[in-house]
């Protein structure tokens, strides 16, 4: 007997997973036998009716009823988390825990699936064998609440009488709930080291877990059948509940699929209930209970992955879903407003269109011609704060999506439409990350886009309405004839729509001055002429250091714990930034320096513009993704080697000695200069003007304070009277440069010659090693047929666009004593309009100065987004 026994044992344990598969296939054909035999008999369109009768409450109570009953089995991971080293935080055990429990509810008790997914989640700092012990006492656990609900079924069918029916299956009963006490003598009264961490605290916490996840559970079917009203009494469906689940599990079918099914409807026909409201009973029990719980932990694993395999590949996935949703939200903001206005507008050409109406399908519907136009215009004004990544555009944009979701669903709702409209609304909360700037700048590009939006709409509009109007009105003896195209439905309907237009412009100026309002710190002014020479003194100027005292441009500070190292000077033009050269200061700081100032000036939705700067910080600009085209070159004197002598300098030494006979002389006059004198320089200045309006930025200008801020180099005639002079620009130790050069209109010719010479000699007198003799703008760009395109049309715009500074023919004067040429080149963001960036360039270098930091005046009849 003992042999035949073993030769069994042997024998099933050689042969298990045959005879697992086996037994799970006849159970499987069974319950496909019997189900196939029952959907016979069903009536299939009394199911459907029980289905879609249910009305918008009920259906939420199912919805949270099945997410509430699924929670419980949470407690199986905070337990799990107990037996391994590593500590984890509440979220992460949630959604770990919520895709375990529900993908292993589809998939089957336990399980291979189950195990894998929490060593997976649970792995960090612990051994495979730690993992193992830990998933295995939790699984012990997982059925012990069933079993003593066996118990509870068996006293209400043999102590009460509820569920008689079924008192033939109580040895189902009775053997499930043997599972529990065995389970429990086991692990306190079997000396063994795999419990030895299994502390009754523990063992309670694993059973109450268990527990509640199957009550709950059958709580939840049984809420199902009250909403169904299956007149039956609920109480006697519970032990049949508790039969079915047993039978599910021991039929090794995932889930229960099918058996439990099965045993449910062969049940509830004993109870006498409808086949088709036990089959609707069913069917909702498996959506909200195991296919809603399961997609949101789809949702969760989606989440978990994309994180991990974003940290893969450095945060590029996340990057690019972000910006693949923002593109989405304008798009179908953008499409979405101009089609409405279209509708509105000219409703039979939407109409007549077959591709427009295709489109239809997917934009928003209000049956009001005004709420029509006035949300559009309220997407055209939040489409513009999304695409420009405005911070103050999230909510706005949310709440009116919202409100032109609901409103279209409610008036023409399709699933495709409602899917649509979802992942709109979806990638709108995705896009969130992308929005971070303070305020909207409106560009010159955008201005122009928008304004031909409203006005080409507003235009059309109205010439809609001409031509639809009583031919009385217009014509006084030939009535005109309405292309079909262009006819509208009343005049009535066309002055409502004219009406909502004027309201939604006031509203789209509202929301433009919302997203560009806030405290702006690039338009803040602040001329601190004490903190400039502190700079300047401490690490030295550089060809443009001066122009900082002009107090016409804005300074802005790079500065290490609390000590400035470098500014910017720069002025705005619309949404770009206008900077003056190289930083002035410690360059130690450059690349730092860049670094927070494009961070702070996109932030604020600024671009920069660097203006004549040199190759070395073209090229670090290059590798912010900044690109540049050559805008001149910048002449530069090696002193100790000028000299007069020989035949190249023969017509300026002539001229020399042609000023000494006549008593022309050249002096230096330190600054501060007096009284008497700044009225000299002002007349020559102004003889030198003739009128015309001086320039700043990029120019020195004639200004008593500014003048004041260096030494004077002097021409006066043999009678002592001023004919010419110029302002010495301080740059650093070996440089010296000039910045106002200007003489009368009477001055002899030559006599910008005498002054450079002379500061030359002076130079050399006071061991300088170079003289700065500034930019010769365009200077050999745009000239070659091999030229970009981008320097050919820098080369039109610079020439056509400076109006007071002739620059033609600058470089070969200049040519007569410069040493070596340094190029100079503009940089811009790359992407950016070219030809709009130079137009900017141009308006500021032309701008009329600004004086004392006086900023150009605002009228309240300019909308706040287009004051800059």
């Amino acid at each position: 007997m003992k042999q035949a026994y073993e030769r069994i044992k042997n024998f099933i344990g050689q042969n298990f997973t045959v005879i697992k598969v086996l037994f799970a296939f006849s159970v499987f054909t069974f319950v496909a036998y019997e189900i196939g035999q029952i959907f016979k008999k069903l009536d299939w369109a009394h199911v459907g009716a029980s289905l879609m009768a249910r009305t918008p409450g009920e259906i939420i109570i199912m919805l949270v009823g099945g997410l509430v009953a699924v929670t419980p089995m949470l407690g199986y991971d905070f337990m799990i988390v107990k037996f391994l080293p590593e500590s984890y935080s509440v979220p992460y055990v949630v959604r770990s825990g919520w895709i375990t429990n529900t993908f292993t509810n589809i998939a089957g008790f336990g399980g291979v699936l189950g195990a894998t997914l929490r060593a997976n989640f649970y792995n960090k700092n612990a051994t495979k064998k730690q993992v193992l012990y830990a998933i295995s006492k939790i699984a012990l656990f997982l059925l012990a609440g069933l079993s003593i609900y066996c118990w509870i079924a068996l006293l209400m069918m043999f102590g009460v009488g509820i569920g008689h029916h079924f008192h033939n299956y109580a040895v189902w009963l009775l053997g499930g709930g043997l599972y529990f006490p065995v389970l429990f003598c086991v692990t306190k009264f079997k000396d063994n080291a795999f419990f030895g961490d299994l502390t009754l605290k523990r063992e309670v916490g694993l059973i109450a877990t268990s527990t509640c996840e199957w009550g709950l559970a059958a709580l939840f079917f049984l809420l199902i059948g009250a909403i169904l009203h299956p007149h039956v009494h609920l109480a006697a469906v519970f032990p049949l509940y508790i039969i079915a689940e047993v039978v599910g599990i021991i039929s090794l079918v995932p889930g229960g699929l099918g058996s439990f099914d099965v045993f449910m409807l062969i049940g509830l026909a004993t109870l006498h209930v409808p086949s088709a409201v036990a089959v609707a009973w069913l069917l909702l029990f498996r959506l909200f209970y195991y296919i809603v719980p399961f997609l949101v932990g789809v949702a969760f694993f989606a989440h978990d992955l994309g994180h991990r395999v974003n940290e893969h590949f450095n945060g590029l996935p996340r990057a690019l879903l972000h910006k693949g949703a923002h593109f989405l939200v304008t798009a179908f903001m953008y499409f979405s407003a101009i089609f409405m206005l279209l509708e509105a507008a000219v409703p039979n050409f939407t109409l007549s269109n077959g591709l427009l109406m295709k489109l239809d399908t997917y934009t928003f519907l209000f049956l009001n011609q005004i709420s029509s136009i006035i949300f559009a215009f309220m997407l055209l004004g939040m489409a513009r704060g999304i695409q420009n990544k405005v911070k103050k555009a999230f909510w706005p944009t949310l709440v009116i999506l919202a409100v032109g979701i609901i409103n279209t669903l409610i008036h023409a709702y399709t699933l495709s439409l409602a899917l649509f409209l979802a992942v709109v609304f979806l990638a709108v909360v995705l896009s969130r990350h992308e929005l971070y700037r303070e305020q909207l700048q409106y560009s010159l590009a955008e201005v122009v886009v928008d304004t031909a939006i409203v006005v080409g709409i507003a235009l059309l509009y109205v010439v809609v309405g001409i031509i639809n109007a009583p031919s009385t009105l217009i014509h006084h003896h030939h009535p005109h004839h309405v292309p079909l195209l262009l006819l509208f439905p009343a005049q009535r309907v066309w002055l409502y729509g004219f009406v909502g237009i004027i309201i939604a412009t006031v509203i789209l100026v509202i929301i433009m001055n919302y997203l560009a309002s806030g405290t702006n710190p690039f338009q803040r002014f602040e001329y601190d002429e004490a903190r400039i020479k502190r700079v300047i003194s401490m690490y030295g100027g550089n060809e443009v250091s001066h122009l900082a005292f002009l107090q016409d441009k804005h300074l802005y500070y790079y500065t290490v714990d609390g000590e400035d190292k470098l500014f910017f000077m720069y002025q705005l033009k619309a949404d770009k930034l206008m900077i003056m050269g190289e930083p002035v200061g410690d360059q130690e700081y450059l690349e730092a320096a860049i670094s927070e100032l494009i961070m702070a000036a996109d932030r604020y939705g600024y671009q920069l513009v660097f203006y004549e700067i040199n190759a070395q910080l073209t090229l670090l600009l290059h590798e912010y993704g900044y690109d540049f085209i050559k805008t001149g070159e910048e002449g530069v004197v090696d002193l100790p080697s000028f000299t007069l002598a020989g035949k190249k300098q023969r017509a300026q030494r002539a001229l020399m000695h042609k000023f000494e006979r006549e008593g022309y002389t050249f002096t230096m006059e330190p600054a501060p200069v007096s009284a008497q004198l700044m009225a000299e320089l002002r007349t020559v200045s102004d003889s030198w003007l003739d009128g015309q309006v001086e320039k700043g930025f990029s120019l020195g200008f004639f200004d008593p304070h500014y003048v004041n801020e260096a030494p004077v180099a002097l021409v006066r005639a043999q009678d002592g009277t001023l004919v010419a002079f110029a302002t010495l620009m301080p740059m650093d130790d070996g440089t010296l440069s000039v910045d106002l050069m200007r003489h009368s209109k009477d001055a002899p010719s030559g006599i910008m010659d005498m002054i450079f010479i002379s500061l030359f000699q002076y130079g050399q007198k006071h061991d300088y090693q170079r003289f700065n003799m500034g930019m010769a703008p365009l200077s050999n760009v745009g000239e070659s047929k091999f030229s970009f395109l981008e320097e050919k049309a820098a080369h039109f715009i610079y020439e056509y666009g400076y109006k007071l500074y002739g620059f033609q023919g600058l470089r070969a004067y200049k040519n007569k004593y410069v040493t070596r040429w340094r190029p100079k080149y503009t940089s811009y963001r790359k992407r950016s309009s070219v030809a709009i960036t130079m137009l900017q360039l141009i308006a500021v270098v032309n701008r009329k100065r600004l004086q004392q930091g006086a900023r150009a005046p605002r009228t309240l009849l300019v909308p706040k987004f287009l004051q800059r």
